[in-house]
């Protein structure tokens, strides 16, 4: 049975996170201030005091939820997946788990991303929100598509739930077609802009330069990345997927599927929250499976799969 080890992305953020991974272990409490001195500021003492709203800011959630997830990984005691897979941002935390990319230079590329994210989100007023209850994919793309201004599908989450993005206006638009279109809820979320949308398009040419200054080795296992749903051990398809990711859909549904049909029987979630877990299940109870069985009592972020997939 193969482990695939999966990292969460930007959301997961909580007050107090990673404070037990730094008060119990050294190695931790050594990274987390070797990533205090990298970024200039002290990202640990936001992560374990600061509110809700200061962890929402993109600078600071998204070197928290990677820092959080990166010293995990690496105070796990038998770290060694046959496979890796992150969400959204969680895929430099992979990236980096995996050795494709050094501590310092995964930080130092997820700071850069946040900064150059951000400004884009200021630059262009825009929002997410999360479609539930429509089980064809294709009707949210073609409602998308025909909505004026720009709201594309960002995140492939799980069946029945996806994430669009886009222009406020455009996706508040998309919201009402898409609750017509027979949708349970549409969901504005607290997010600060469209990410994962053409929106992001100013911030290419930020992340370009650190990504293609910045050294990639080959990974221990094959990375399932965003954009193609596909495993890659090689460094130059990885950088490229890597920077087209900014304004691409994150294929998670897809990609779970492929990490499943590629032999993966355990999954453990490596970082802050559950959300991925409860993804997971809804991916392979909503495919054509059979003998599955979901194993708990093991740890609470640990999904283990019996049984042959089929689909």
């Amino acid at each position: 049975m193969k482990k695939a080890y999966v990292f969460p992305g930007q959301g997961t953020q909580f007050t107090g996170m990673a404070k037990d991974l730094y008060d119990n272990y050294g190695a931790a409490r050594t990274m987390m201030e070797n990533a205090n001195e990298i970024l200039g500021f002290r990202l640990t003492d936001i992560m374990f005091e600061g509110t809700a709203e200061d962890l929402k800011a993109t600078r600071v959630t998204q070197p928290a939820v990677f820092l959080h997830s990166v010293v995990q990984a690496a105070c796990l005691e038998d770290f060694k997946p046959d496979m890796v897979a992150g969400h959204s941002l969680g895929e430099f935390s992979a990236l980096t788990a995996a050795g494709a990319l050094s501590f310092e230079d995964g930080l130092k590329l997820v700071s850069i991303r946040a900064a150059a994210m951000q400004k884009a989100c200021d630059a262009c007023p825009s929002t997410m929100a999360a479609i539930i209850g429509i089980q064809d994919d294709r009707i949210i793309e073609r409602i998308c598509a025909e909505t004026p201004g720009i709201v594309v599908a960002a995140n492939y989450n799980c069946p029945a739930q996806v994430v669009i993005s886009g222009e406020i206006d455009a996706a508040n638009a998309a919201c009402e077609s898409l609750k017509a279109a027979g949708a349970r809820r549409a969901l504005i979320l607290a997010v600060g802009g469209a990410f994962h949308s053409p929106i992001m398009e100013p911030a290419r040419a930020e992340l370009a330069e650190g990504i293609e200054s910045t050294t990639f080795s080959k990974p221990v296992c094959p990375v399932y990345q965003n954009v193609t749903a596909a495993p890659s051990t090689d460094p130059a398809a990885i950088k490229e997927n890597l920077l087209k990711q900014l304004t691409s859909s994150v294929q998670w549904t897809q990609s779970v599927r492929a990490m499943l049909r590629d032999g993966a029987g355990y999954f453990l979630e490596v970082g802050p929250g559950k959300a991925l877990r409860g993804m997971i299940n809804k991916i392979v109870a909503g495919a054509d499976a059979e003998g599955f069985a979901f194993v708990d009592g093991l740890r609470a972020d640990e999904i283990q799969i019996l049984g042959t997939w089929t689909a």
